[in-house]
């Protein structure tokens, strides 16, 4: 399933980070913020487990969560994502895969992966500003597949139809949350209209 957000938040912030005017500082402030946003809605059916809580007045009848979290950035640009979760869910365990776009064929190469041997949580969200080709996003959920995780999700800014259908084809089973659809890709693989490339944004870079 595909999931866009229609909070009005989102795309205010979104907006301000489609812009040329906006410097790296200030776009890796919306890209935080709006990460929160979104984890707000990708994690809206995590399982709780009852609780007793005192308060000053008290017990209360409260709900903990009964599932571990994992953020799964996908190198680089999905690292500023991982601090808007981390505000929301500080326990969350993060592992870095790091995947490149070769130029010439816009097919993703690995480089880097530090997931622990065993699974160690019951939930991966797979983060991406740009779902474009959707090559990154499958590779990344093969190696989570075959590694053992049992509920992955992916969560990204911007989507073009090209890479949810991929994605999808691939792996059907993966729910997609992502602040906008936008049009296509153009000839080179960019997301129009896009925001540009997201890890050079963030970093100063490009």
């Amino acid at each position: 399933m595909v999931f866009e957000s229609q909070h009005p938040l989102v795309k205010h912030k979104l907006s301000l980070m489609r812009s040329v005017a906006t410097k790296p500082k200030k776009f890796r402030e919306l890209i935080r913020e709006v990460t929160m946003l979104l984890c707000y809605e990708a994690t809206a059916d995590l399982k709780t487990v009852n609780i007793d809580v005192e308060t000053p007045m008290g017990s209360a009848a409260g709900q903990d969560l009964s599932e571990k979290i994992g953020l799964i950035p996908i190198l680089r640009a999905g690292l500023g994502m991982v601090d808007g979760i981390w505000e929301m869910m500080p326990g969350a365990e993060v592992w870095h895969i790091g995947l490149y776009r070769d130029e010439e064929t816009l097919q993703p190469v690995s480089y880097y992966n530090k997931l622990p041997t065993f699974p160690t949580v019951q939930v991966c969200l797979v983060l991406d500003p740009m779902l474009a080709t959707g090559g990154s996003a499958i590779a990344t959920v093969d190696i989570l597949k075959k590694w053992g995780a049992q509920r992955i999700k992916f969560v990204g800014l911007l989507a073009a139809p090209e890479g949810i259908a991929a994605l999808q084809e691939a792996h059907p089973d993966v729910p997609i949350h992502v602040a906008q659809i936008d049009s296509h890709l153009n000839d080179i693989g960019f997301i129009v209209p896009g925001l540009g490339d997201a890890g050079d944004r963030q970093f100063g870079t490009g």
